[in-house]
């Protein structure tokens, strides 16, 4: 992830807006654009951020889980400390349900499918599947479309665990990286103008009614 090495380099801007999807009074729903850091960066230029975005009309606002760099999609942002501390419960708790959207080289042979790889620190920014010292680490997939001209797979994605960079490793271990991944992605690192990666939905208990909240949002790719 891009926050990792932040403080060496100064990363583009990103013009892309950050749109609000649901206004509560304990929580934002967001959707985050791909290329926006979820909180500032260590390097001073790398303040932009949603996080830095959003606490200009929200000063409230917490960040209580985050997406890659380079990953788009849904997140829920707490506007007050009860808040934060229930959320934060459920996610230390495995409760919150998300599933994400990635196409990936090559097709899937299988439709459905667990990986369940267990993933360490590597080098630099990089994590790596190691069965000595690494975490355990699962991801359920399922293949949603196959495109043979293409030679590329639409598949939707459950993360049991949340490691970081699980999906585009377990990916990679798959033999089927994400297109557009420039840590993982070798030869394919390149074929996209971003990384095909989603947070496409987001189920979670509300933390002062306890219903459940269920926010999507499509890819734009």
């Amino acid at each position: 992830m891009h926050a990792d090495i932040d403080q060496l380099y100064v990363l583009p801007p990103c013009t892309a807006d950050l749109k609000i999807l649901r206004v509560d009074v304990d929580f934002l729903l967001i959707n985050k654009p791909t290329r926006l850091l979820s909180v500032p960066g260590r390097h001073p230029q790398n303040r932009d951020s949603v996080i830095s975005r959003l606490e200009m009309d929200y000063p409230s606002a917490a960040i209580v889980h985050r997406l890659d760099f380079d990953t788009s999609g849904v997140m829920v942002i707490p506007l007050n400390k009860p808040a934060l501390s229930h959320i934060s419960k459920q996610f230390q708790a495995r409760a919150v349900s998300k599933h994400y959207l990635a196409v990936v080289a090559g097709l899937v042979e299988q439709d459905e499918g667990v990986i369940d790889l267990p993933i360490a620190a590597g080098e630099g920014p990089k994590y790596k599947i190691c069965h000595d010292t690494g975490k355990p680490s699962v991801t359920e997939f399922k293949v949603l479309e196959r495109d043979t001209s293409a030679n590329t797979t639409r598949v939707l994605l459950h993360p049991i665990t949340g490691r970081s960079h699980q999906l585009r490793l377990h990916l990679q271990a798959l033999g089927h990286p994400i297109l557009g991944c420039e840590f993982y992605g070798g030869t394919y690192s390149h074929s996209a103008t971003r990384l095909l990666l989603h947070a496409r939905d987001l189920q979670f208990t509300h933390p002062t009614t306890g219903e459940q909240v269920f926010i999507a949002a499509e890819a734009d790719f």
